[in-house]
């Protein structure tokens, strides 16, 4: 009889993270999660902590307490920078440098590694989120509508193929029709990539519909983790329930 297989590694865990700014608890003990493969999204009213939590992922933010860990390496001990080469992230703005056309924007992360084929995975992550680089490589973002430069900004956090991709808030802004389309983008990719997400959103319909679990945060506190399915049916706390009856997606 063979081995059994070694146990899979976490595409990323928090072990009681907490961060404090002044006298707010923006995190409290929060652990989490993501195993390979899934996505996670972190729902919330504003300041229950979940952007806070996402940047503690890249090192964005430091925290206080507790660590992260990304496929088992305590981030801790990396180079912040060779930590955000190596995860992708799209913040709620896409952060696009207005100075630089489309295809160099994307071409980033690649550049920064001295990637000499940088501008192929630069062309081949437009290509993924659905524009052609021969039309759009050379336009600057101001030229673009705001659907188009999300799409730049997803083209870029996948342009180095990370196995881990971090997504702010990255349709909020967007018209229903136009972010309807980079839902679907969005799970296409997954379903083409096998990308491991943290997605934070504070549309829960939009988590029901692009996560495999859920985390809902408040006031800084982990509430429940569970499948859309396993929070309609067994909320776990009443500010759950609550939440669930107010954005009319309860069991």
């Amino acid at each position: 009889m063979g081995a059994d297989p070694a146990p899979r590694v976490s595409a990323l865990r928090a072990e009681r993270v907490s961060k404090r700014y002044g006298g707010v608890v923006a995190l409290d003990g929060v652990s989490l999660e993501v195993r390979s493969g899934e996505c996670v999204a972190l729902i919330g009213e504003s300041g229950s902590g979940k952007t806070t939590l996402l940047r503690c992922f890249n090192r964005l933010t430091e925290p206080d307490e507790g660590r992260v860990l990304v496929d088992g390496t305590d981030v801790a001990t990396v180079s912040p920078f060779e930590l955000r080469r190596r995860i992708g992230y799209v913040p709620q703005d896409g952060g696009l440098l207005p100075h630089w056309r489309v295809r160099r924007n994307v071409a980033l992360v690649p550049w920064l590694r001295r990637d000499r084929d940088g501008h192929l995975s630069a062309e081949r992550a437009l290509r993924l989120v659905g524009l052609e680089p021969e039309r759009f490589g050379l336009r600057w973002p101001r030229e673009l509508s705001g659907g188009q430069r999300q799409r730049v900004a997803v083209a870029r956090a996948l342009a180095a193929r990370p196995a881990l991709i971090l997504l702010d808030e990255p349709f909020g802004a967007l018209d229903a029709i136009t972010r309807a389309e980079l839902q679907d983008t969005f799970l296409a990719l997954r379903r083409e990539l096998a990308l491991s997400a943290v997605l934070v959103t504070h549309d829960l319909a939009e988590a029901f519909l692009l996560a495999d679990r859920v985390g809902v945060l408040h006031s800084g506190r982990l509430e429940q983790v569970a499948t859309p399915a396993e929070l309609r049916a067994e909320p776990a706390t009443a500010y759950v329930r609550d939440l669930l009856e107010r954005a009319r997606v309860a069991g």
